[in-house]
């Protein structure tokens, strides 16, 4: 119990003990081998696993020290590192800094906040909020509210689900659109809102990116997909070869590694990991490419899960194809079968919006998969998930389905042998459950449907789609066990995981740490398969490791 009182040190020291060689750290003595494995020596020699022995034998086997400094874990356990699997990471970077407007009631009460935070502020600047969500407010956003108590500051509100922005007349000015009706832009027309009066210079935001992604790694974080709305191969390119050093941790090319060895079977000679210059960038990160993009893409020969020839090293990687079929459930712009409880029948949003037409969708597809570049479609509805698997089976490509929020029962074998990995966002499913249940009403049973998922044979990868949920895997790990993050019962627990396929599905697979593996590891102090939810949710994390470096080690 001692342990579980623990909580997590995140000292102002983190950068200057991070900046250590890539094969600095040797061996870790004494640390349970995954969650619920025997207590092992782990040895690691560049940048990867080498060695797997029984706790407290390696010293004996190899000598104490030999080839850098031992690591007394004291019975900690040693994960798989843990990846992000939708992340919006400038917007994350930005909202980490901005008025959270997170659990506010009504667009009365959201005005009145943003009147206190402004008194505060210089004349002039731009006032940016964050998180609102007005599914089930009793008043409707407007800018009318806004220009009430601020009618001379620009205001950006923008909704937790990251698809409608609010703006008073001043801000909606600056974008020139002063003639707005009611100041609330959805989709396409709030991304662009967004980027444009958000925007800061690149200097200051990828110090917030730095920023952002070594707290991440304070969370057990070693790598993220990024779905930043930008041209984000580029960026990255630049964040990973300018700026500040945040680790030495070396980086290592993904491609061609060795077969795991049985424990306990010693493998001395594995090739080392390439050592890359020091990395300003504590996390592997692959970069989503837009349709904006995509013929840059094609043109300088990217390819999803392939690291671009400007970064040495494999931290980065290309990701995939970034599209949308629908909106979302809180804006009632999620495409579904059935109409929307409310509104006007025969009306074109009665049943969500459609951003694409399927031959659209099926076509751009095809071109991106052609050039080795995977599509992750965006799809929220059921009518928009099906659509997407459709485009899949017609184009035959490996790729993604983004949120997979309400699902026709028919529909989920199909994800499978279609080789769709699912994106799915668990704290979606613990803060959206009241507007799902009044919006999709009787169909809830197939709303976040994990388990169902899991047991038609599809895979799951975990993520948190910052900022719409924080950027903290054990959040989304403990809301897909509970399915609840309040003295509520579970929401259809019939669709929880168990933590172990929680942390497989966080960990993009890895169920185990092997001798051969690339040593992207965490160390936790408390054992998951053990933690009570409260400990889950808030998991003390000792140490995250990049190839063999620590990115975050605890006093």
């Amino acid at each position: 119990m001692g342990r579980q009182k623990t909580t997590q040190k995140t000292t102002r020291k983190t950068a200057q003990k991070t900046a250590t060689a890539y094969d600095a750290v040797r061996t870790l003595r004494n640390v349970r081998l995954g969650a619920g494995g025997p207590v092992c020596d782990v040895r690691i020699e560049g940048g990867r696993v080498s060695e797997i022995h029984p706790g407290g034998t390696a010293a004996a086997q190899r000598g104490v020290g030999v080839g850098g400094p031992d690591v007394d874990l004291d019975g900690r356990t040693l994960l798989p590192g843990l990846w992000d699997a939708h992340v919006h990471i400038v917007q994350w970077a930005v909202a980490r800094r901005r008025l959270d407007l997170a659990g506010t009631g009504s667009a009365r009460s959201v005005a009145r906040i943003a009147r206190e935070r402004a008194a505060s502020m210089s004349p002039g600047e731009l006032l940016v909020g964050y998180g609102f969500r007005d599914g089930l407010w009793p008043d409707a956003p407007h800018k009318d509210l806004l220009d009430a108590v601020l009618p001379d500051r620009p205001v950006l509100l923008v909704s937790a689900d990251l698809h409608s922005a609010w703006l008073n007349s001043a801000g909606l000015a600056l974008l020139g659109r002063g003639d707005h009706p009611n100041g609330l832009l959805r989709e396409e027309e709030c991304l662009r809102a967004t980027a444009q009066l958000s925007s800061v210079t690149t200097e200051m935001s990828d110090a917030w990116v730095r920023e952002a992604c070594a707290a991440a790694a304070r969370r057990g974080i070693t790598g993220i997909l990024d779905f930043e709305y930008a041209d984000n191969v580029t960026d990255w390119t630049r964040r990973m070869t300018t700026g500040p050093a945040a680790t030495d941790a070396a980086a290592d090319d993904m491609s061609g590694l060795p077969a795991p060895a049985p424990i306990p079977i010693p493998i001395p000679a594995l090739v080392p990991v390439p050592v890359a210059p020091p990395i300003p960038i504590p996390v592997r990160v692959a970069a989503a490419v837009y349709p904006e993009y995509l013929d840059a893409a094609i043109g300088r020969g990217l390819r999803t899960g392939v690291a671009p020839r400007e970064v040495p090293g494999g931290l980065l990687e290309t990701g995939p194809l970034k599209l949308f079929t629908d909106g979302s459930l809180n804006t009632r712009t999620a495409l579904c079968h059935d109409p929307y409880p409310g509104m006007p029948s025969g009306g074109p949003g009665e049943y969500g919006l459609a951003q694409v037409t399927p031959e659209e969708l099926t076509a751009v597809m095809r071109r991106a998969a052609a050039h080795g570049i995977e599509p992750a479609v965006h799809a929220i509805g059921d009518r928009a998930n099906g659509m997407a698997l459709d485009a899949f089976e017609a184009v035959r490509c490996r790729g993604r389905i983004e949120h997979g929020q309400l699902l026709r029962p028919e529909d989920i074998p199909r994800f499978a042998p279609l080789d769709i990995t699912v994106g799915v966002q668990p704290t979606h499913a613990v803060d959206d459950r009241d507007v799902a249940d009044r919006y999709w009403h009787g169909r809830t049973h197939r709303a976040f449907p994990f388990a169902d998922l899991l047991a038609a044979g599809a895979a799951l990868e975990l993520g948190s789609d910052a900022p719409v949920a924080p950027l903290d895997p054990w959040r989304s790990i403990a809301n897909a066990v509970a399915r609840t993050d309040d003295a509520r019962p579970a929401w259809h627990p019939e669709q929880r995981l168990s933590v172990a396929q929680a942390l497989a599905s966080s960990s993009r697979g890895r169920r185990s740490v092997r001798v051969g593996d690339i040593a992207d590891l965490v160390v936790v102090d408390v054992d998951p398969l053990t933690a009570d939810l409260a400990v889950l949710r808030d998991m003390p994390v000792y140490g995250t490791m990049l190839a063999g470096a620590w990115t975050h080690l605890a006093d």
